[in-house]
């Protein structure tokens, strides 16, 4: 019989974080878990490493030029309009609240996630293996599920703004608006600071009435509490993630009966950073004509600005400049303070360029160069861009983590700007909210300090770390699949 496995997300948890929080004795569940099993320090993130794009990479195991999640806050060209995640709240009301939200709850996985690519559910659905899981961004799959009405809150929300019938895996809890049953769990709707606790509320109901094979446990307080008191503040949001998943042992006989019956994944999906200064994307194009979040307004636009925590994207628009505005755009954006790398696709080859205060690197697939995962690049350049090394045919940039691949799937993603800005340690972009976490984390950035986030497995996947020259977000589904023989998707 093949065993039950839980796949637990921890929003933003930090490698150096998680171990002090170990260290300490404050995180017990997660240490039996590291102790058990692999612990792999340094799982890359997604580029851009903001929230939409990883849940995309985790849970579908591609990049974005397959998935099709660009970022946080991206232009639709075909609906010349902008659709925004919620990168804060004066961020969602300026591009209406019901606009935003819809975008993120519906068309997320509905339209703007591929049809061409499967999600760990819709695997793992089509052959019957029960499936479960909690308020997570992606969460497609093969099961029709209706509005929920278990809370009075939820009740006047459904009935007035969600309506929508979703497909997800056969268990979904989506922060009291979707429940496929009663649980007495409240999830105030997803507010942060109590989805931890809805959620561990939620598998402990699941384990106890052994309701499913699979289940992804999302715990994504971590997250909001390192963008408000900073990254180096994790060992408390840990250990309160941690109880949440002592939680559910508890409720499957305690923790030795749970890791006999269940394997694990924890996964991060990236990291965070410090937050110093900001960066204004608008500035130096104050005088240009740009797309505002009002679409009415927008017409004759040359250019739409999408900035994105620690990363931002600028889209050409103006096709019949395309060239003039592109190099416009690259200038401008060099020329901000806290910019750290413009990347773009070069127009008369195809072939991507990184380019910043180290010089330019131009590189394309298919070269003499092998990078950690085993990628294979032809590279021109200034090796100081990335910060690379080359040596016995090995391309590595430590500092920015499997960047070759990494930026050549955020550029070749079609929903994705023209071009693609990281901004340097300590920097943020300010949202079209106007907000920021200066003081506090984000993350955004191809820099290893938000890129890097903790992995680890018990009861599954390879028996060492040394599997992998370098792991990323991209081995989570696939290890999920093994586990249950669901096979390689077309």
């Amino acid at each position: 019989m093949t065993e039950k496995l839980v796949l637990v997300v921890i929003d933003a948890l930090k490698p150096e974080m998680l171990e002090r929080a170990v260290a300490s004795g404050r995180a017990p569940a997660l240490e039996r878990i590291m102790h058990n099993g692999v612990y792999v320090p340094d799982s890359v993130a997604a580029f851009p490493s903001v929230t939409p794009v990883c849940a995309a990479s985790l849970t579908t195991g591609v990049g974005p030029d397959r998935h099709l999640i660009p970022s946080m806050n991206w232009y639709h060209r075909d609906e010349r309009r902008y659709v925004e995640y919620g990168s804060s709240f004066p961020a969602t009301r300026r591009f209406g609240v019901v606009r935003s939200l819809t975008d993120t709850i519906y068309r997320m996985n509905a339209e703007h996630l591929s049809p061409e690519v499967e999600t760990v559910f819709e695997s793992l659905d089509d052959i019957d293996v029960r499936t479960a899981g909690t308020t997570y961004l992606i969460y497609r799959g093969r099961h029709p599920h209706e509005v929920a009405g278990e809370s009075a809150l939820a009740r006047i929300v459904t009935s007035t703004l969600f309506r929508r019938t979703i497909d997800g895996p056969l268990e979904l809890f989506y922060a009291d608006l979707y429940a496929s049953r009663r649980t007495g769990c409240r999830g105030q709707l997803g507010m942060p600071g109590v989805r931890d606790q809805h959620a561990g509320c939620v598998a402990a109901y699941l384990a106890e009435h052994d309701l499913f094979d699979f289940l992804l446990l999302s715990l994504p307080d971590t997250d909001a509490w390192s963008h408000r008191n900073g990254p180096y503040a994790q060992v408390s949001s840990i250990a309160a993630a941690d109880r949440q998943l002592e939680r559910l042992m508890h409720a499957a006989g305690g923790p030795e009966q749970f890791l006999e019956q269940h394997a694990v994944i924890v996964a991060s999906d990236h990291s965070q950073a410090g937050v110093e200064a900001r960066i204004r994307l608008d500035l130096p194009f104050a005088e240009m004509p740009v797309a505002t979040p009002s679409a009415a307004r927008s017409a004759g636009a040359a250019l739409a600005l999408c900035p994105a925590q620690r990363s931002a994207m600028i889209y050409v628009l103006d096709q019949d400049r395309r060239d003039e505005l592109l190099e416009l755009a690259v200038a401008n954006a060099l020329a901000l303070d806290g910019v750290d790398l413009v990347m773009f696709m070069a127009s008369a080859a195809d072939e991507a360029v990184v380019r910043g205060a180290r010089g330019e690197l131009r590189f394309a697939p298919g070269g003499e160069l092998e990078d950690p995962r085993g990628g294979r690049w032809s590279v021109e350049g200034e090796l100081g861009a990335l910060g690379a090394e080359v040596a016995d045919g090995r391309f590595d940039s430590p500092d920015y983590p499997d960047a070759l691949a990494r930026v050549w799937s955020a550029l070749n993603c079609s929903n994705a700007g023209d071009v693609l800005l990281s901004a340097s340690p300590g920097y943020e972009f300010v949202d079209w909210g106007g907000a920021d976490h200066v003081g506090g984390g984000s993350h955004g950035s191809l820099h290893r300090s938000d890129s890097l986030g903790a992995l680890l497995w018990c009861g599954t996947g390879p028996d060492s770390a040394a599997a992998r020259r370098q792991w990323s977000l991209q081995d989570v589904t696939p290890m999920v699949r093994r586990h249950f023989g669901a096979g390689t998707p077309r």
